[in-house]
């Protein structure tokens, strides 16, 4: 079993509650007075933690009430799974209680618990899970703040086979008064030793998840978003990580929040040198009245450890993300190559435009057109036209049905871009319904984009746009849809809500969005979604349950992409980044990068085009036609194998190179990109990882040269000998040479296939 419960032969009252994975072990124990404990969560072992905890009179340390004349027993000193506000400990809480009386105390104890088969599930929210109910089991420990009657249930999910526990709460109000919950984390891990770096992902919009590492010193340091979104600027995904962690040794700690909107993450070393992580829901903005028979869902936090560096950490992430968050018919099945028409066209088109650019998108192989925004409304511009979800046939054309059958008509599939939280003040709906928008009554709103946000608080809202869209939908029986968010929330007022509380509506608006893309889930089974946000503003596991694929940021520039997708890797798996090949000089940084580096790095996600394909030239369209044949070639090794950082982006000025390798060390395919060029170059090698040693190895080189011809060998200097085959530990240990490239920005991929013994 994966989760053992070792109780005293006559109480109740477990010893300790250990969960085990495949490699880890997680314990925990109830004290002496009731308080859950957190003892140990490292490489899976056997044995009673309890050991490990130490007992000292600690000065302006206080002491439960029960404890009498015992000073050695502090919450302030103790490691605690689920600590809360008010118990003496002056650490970050996990959970904080404003009473009816206007206190704040809670004061958790120890109740019972229970173990199910499969995994438990949240209502509302995203959460792992287990299709079979054979791959999970599921820990549920009652905890309860006597004075109050609020109880507080920590749910465990155990996947043994992934090396993967996650973790959430329900608090139920079973007293006869009215709480307020000001605070309810999903995760803490408490270490008694151990010196730490934290490591998180920042960015700003075009520039998202860029890595950063630093020391977890003596107090608190704070992650996270007050934006109403997860944000470019902060992702919800954290590690804690040993001094000398990297790729392929040492200790590290994932925590990965389900959720979408406000979060916050804490790292703080306390006064004798213990490391305590909080994840969860930001409490600057939050306050949830908690009635009497009601119970609040805390979001999902993943949890997974690595005694084998970052690696291992985003291996385990990325198998969970693919068989146990994303769900949608394309799931373990090739996608659609897609041409998006944005960057093409921008707002200026029409049916017959699009249908031009489909004609010679599907020459050259392309399988999806996917119309961007503009075809709605009066909505020509940024100005207005959001919320009116209705075909703007003066400009097509022709009805959108028809578009989308013409396009049918060349054998490709046909999508269509969303914006649905969103309104324009010039928009017929908010002529109709000005409320439905977050404005302050009396104030003067905040736009950003010329736009306003919908309150999706409210169910009458949510239920108007989908109508809408749905008709849209229906009509012109979509393949797939984008479906954006183009600001952040200001102004949180809604005129139905009891208390205007920003946390409570800044809640309810993300559960409004997780309704709305509920109801798209079952009532289109068969539509691709992809997630947006101006690009990567909400690229967060709890979208991708809903949307298996997230487009990856706004900038398309190869390069830029490269450190973006570097960041994203860590702890999302390749399929659910949205990558395209789009126009030069780029429309972002003004860069021009070669046709086969974009495509490349575009290779890397969930492959597209975004330019308008009739202006390439012949030789460019005939490299795109290679392209797409080598994008399903490798589709579902990029998709399915193991994902390699051969280089940090951050610090390896000369290239950037990146590896899929089967888990069988069978097949990989490693891409380098030229990042910088130099008189006289030292020559550069790579060293590929994942490979079996005494196994041979054909090598391949992919792509398309000037001629049209592909590549077949690794190095083409005059002098060079290249063997017949290639052992692995050569691959691995010696690495290759990387041909010397005339220019920067130019790409080289190498393909590695083991040999079959006759």
């Amino acid at each position: 079993m994966a989760i053992i419960i070792d109780q005293e032969q006559k109480l109740l009252t477990p010893h300790t509650i250990t969960l085990h994975t495949k490699n880890t072990t997680y314990q925990m124990a109830v004290g002496a007075y009731g308080q859950l404990l957190h003892l140990y969560y490292g490489p899976r072992l056997d044995g009673d933690m309890r050991y490990l905890l130490t007992y000292y009179d600690r000065g302006f340390s206080g002491n439960p009430y029960e404890a009498e004349c015992d000073k050695t027993y502090s919450m302030d000193a103790l490691p605690q799974e689920y600590p809360c506000f008010g118990t003496g400990d002056f650490r970050s809480p996990a959970f904080v209680l404003k009473n009816a009386d206007g206190s704040y105390c809670a004061d958790l104890r120890f109740v019972s618990c229970e173990v199910c088969k499969g995994k438990y599930q949240i209502p509302g929210l995203p959460a792992v899970y287990d299709e079979t109910g054979t791959e999970s089991e599921t820990l549920k420990v009652y905890l309860e703040d006597a004075v109050s009657g609020v109880q507080v249930t920590l749910l465990y999910g155990v996947f043994a086979e992934l090396d993967i526990i996650t973790r959430a709460v329900q608090i139920t109000n079973h007293g006869d008064k009215t709480v307020h919950i000001e605070k309810s984390a999903s995760a803490v891990l408490d270490f008694m030793n151990g010196e730490f770096d934290v490591i998180h992902f920042h960015g700003r919009h075009g520039m998202e998840r860029i890595f950063e590492r630093t020391s977890v010193e003596h107090g608190n340091q704070v992650f996270g978003s007050r934006r109403g979104a997860s944000s470019h600027q902060q992702n919800p995904f954290v590690m804690l990580a040993g001094k000398q962690t990297g790729e392929d040794a040492g200790e590290c700690y994932g925590c990965m929040l389900l959720y979408s909107g406000n979060f916050k993450a804490e790292a703080e070393k306390d006064q004798y040198e213990q490391t305590r992580l909080v994840m969860g829901l930001s409490d600057e903005m939050f306050s949830w009245r908690l009635e009497p028979g009601e119970t609040f869902d805390t979001p999902e936090a993943v949890l997974s450890y690595s005694a084998d560096g970052f690696s291992a950490l985003s291996w385990n992430l990325h198998r969970l993300i693919r068989s146990h968050i994303c769900r949608s018919a394309y799931r373990d099945t090739k996608r659609p190559v897609l041409i998006n028409n944005w960057e093409a066209t921008y707002f200026d088109f029409t049916g017959e435009k699009i249908i031009g650019i489909a004609k010679q998108a599907a020459e050259l192989g392309v399988e999806l057109l996917v119309l961007d925004d503009g075809w709605f409304g009066k909505r020509d511009d940024d100005l207005a036209g959001l919320g009116d979800w209705t075909v703007n046939e003066k400009k097509l054309g022709m009805p959108l049905s028809k578009v989308a059958e013409k396009i049918r008509a060349l054998g490709m599939k046909f999508g269509i871009w969303i914006e649905p939280e969103m309104i324009n003040e010039d928009s017929d709906l908010y002529r109709k319904h000005p409320d439905w928008a977050f404005t302050i009554p009396g104030r003067k709103p905040v736009r950003a984009r010329y736009q306003l946000v919908l309150d999706y608080s409210r169910k009458e809202v949510v239920d108007g746009i989908f109508a809408q869209i749905a008709k849209v939908l229906d009509e012109t029986k979509a393949d797939y849809v984008k479906m954006d968010m183009n600001r952040h929330l200001t102004d949180i007022w809604s005129k139905t809500a009891g208390e205007q509380n920003q946390g409570a509506i800044l809640h309810r608006y993300v559960l409004g969005v997780y309704d709305f893309l509920e109801r798209l889930h079952k009532r289109y089974p068969n539509i691709l979604i992809e997630g947006c946000s101006g690009g990567g503003g909400r690229f967060d596991a709890g979208m991708l349950y809903y949307t298996p694929q997230i487009w990856c940021s706004d900038n398309t520039d190869a390069i830029e992409r490269i450190k973006i997708q570097y960041g994203t890797s860590f702890a999302y798996p390749s399929c659910t980044v949205g990558s395209h090949v789009s126009a030069v000089p780029n429309h972002q940084t003004g860069r021009t990068t070669e046709l086969a580096a974009r495509a490349a790095v575009a290779m890397a996600g969930s492959f597209g085009y975004e330019l308008d394909l009739n202006l390439l030239t012949e030789e460019e369209k005939e490299q795109v036609r290679k392209q797409i044949e080598n994008y399903h070639r490798f589709e579902m090794l990029i998709r399915q194998g193991r994902y390699y950082r051969l280089t940090d982006v951050w610090k390896k000025r000369e290239y950037a190179a990146w590896e899929y390798c089967r888990t069988d060390g069978s097949e990989a395919l490693v891409t380098v990109v030229t990042l910088d060029t130099q008189c006289n170059p030292a020559t550069e090698y790579v060293k590929l990882r994942g490979l079996k040693e005494d196994t041979k190895y054909r090598v391949e080189v992919v792509g398309t040269k000037t001629d049209g011809t592909n590549g077949q060998h690794i190095n083409e200097t005059p002098n060079a000998v290249e063997p017949d085959y290639f052992t692995g530990a050569q691959l691995v240990h010696a690495g290759v040479p990387i041909p010397r490239m005339d220019n920067e920005y130019r790409a080289w991929q190498m393909y590695i296939k083991e040999m079959q013994e006759n």
